[in-house]
């Protein structure tokens, strides 16, 4: 269920000085399974079995690319791009910037970070790897204002806010019932982590064993989030220095006109209930936008 522009989250466009390395880690240690590729770029998937959710491109500079998000079918779409020229964002492309889709578009957000919008995916036909997660789920932003990029979350794309931390620290948005799409932590202006639905918390225990086979660790969990969704989640560093989150249990809100949550700073509870977090090397961890969009070729 969705309300306004943006049905649901689309799938993440990664940069990558090394896509073969970045697409055999996505397929060893995420599970997700490639569903083809155009030359620069490679399309991978999960048990959704889409034409992408994950697309790695090959580029100088290991960066973000763009967000694709999925309108309410054309009206959505209409929608946003009719805000996106009122609002004098810069346009990226008319057009699609990947195969698989039908229409769409795509404009410059705050702080550099480029979204497509688009409508009626391909679905891609494969056996999804035994350890593949459900679905793509969220990505997790750290703005250098996280206030302004909150209210482009709202203004522009008809995201709801759920939950604050603290005064302009963090926002928690979404654009269904599930508690968040997009979260926003106040930091040096990139992406922290995408992050991936699983089943439970049985196969964070074996993301960890998978990483420790390939001799590597969990970067931070598994934890149980506080009010920031209520999920179960485990994160790890992908090759390109973007964090990636398997998690469980997410709080979903069924009431739209919800009130919005609001936490304070003084406590940690709303980003783990089970352990101790350090902050410093949780956060040390991510990748900025790309200088210059890249297209499928």
């Amino acid at each position: 269920m969705s309300w306004g522009a943006i049905s649901r989250m689309g799938y993440v466009a990664l940069h990558s000085t090394d896509p073969a390395q970045a697409v055999d880690h996505a397929q060893r240690i995420l599970g997700l399974t490639e569903t083809g590729r155009s030359g620069n770029a490679v399309f991978l998937s999960s048990a959704a079995r889409l034409h992408h959710e994950l697309v790695y491109l090959d580029a100088p500079k290991n960066a973000v690319g763009h967000f694709g998000l999925v309108a309410s079918g054309l009206a959505g779409l209409d929608s946003v791009r009719r805000r996106v020229r009122e609002a004098g964002l810069r346009i990226v492309a008319e057009s699609p910037l990947l195969p698989g889709v039908a229409d769409g578009f795509s404009f410059e957000g705050p702080e550099g970070f480029v979204y497509e919008i688009y409508v009626d995916m391909q679905t891609a036909s494969y056996v999804p790897a035994p350890h593949r997660p459900e679905r793509y789920g969220h990505i997790n932003l750290h703005p250098q204002d996280a206030t302004a990029y909150k209210d482009f979350l709202v203004d522009i794309l008809d995201f709801k806010l759920c939950d604050v931390i603290g005064d302009g620290f963090g926002y928690f948005l979404r654009c269904n019932t599930e508690h968040h799409g997009i979260a926003l932590i106040s930091g040096r202006g990139w992406m922290h982590h995408h992050a991936w639905q699983v089943q439970s918390l049985v196969q964070l225990g074996e993301l960890g064993d998978r990483l420790w086979e390939s001799g590597s660790r969990l970067l931070m969990g598994p934890v149980r989030h506080g009010e920031s969704g209520r999920n179960i989640a485990a994160y790890y560093v992908e090759p390109t220095g973007a964090v990636v989150e398997l998690y469980a249990d997410m709080r979903h809100i069924y009431d739209d006109d919800a009130p919005v949550n609001h936490m304070s700073t003084d406590s940690i509870d709303w980003a783990t209930q089970w352990a101790k977090y350090d902050a410093s090397e949780f956060r040390s961890h991510g990748i900025f936008p790309a200088s210059e969009t890249i297209a499928s070729r």
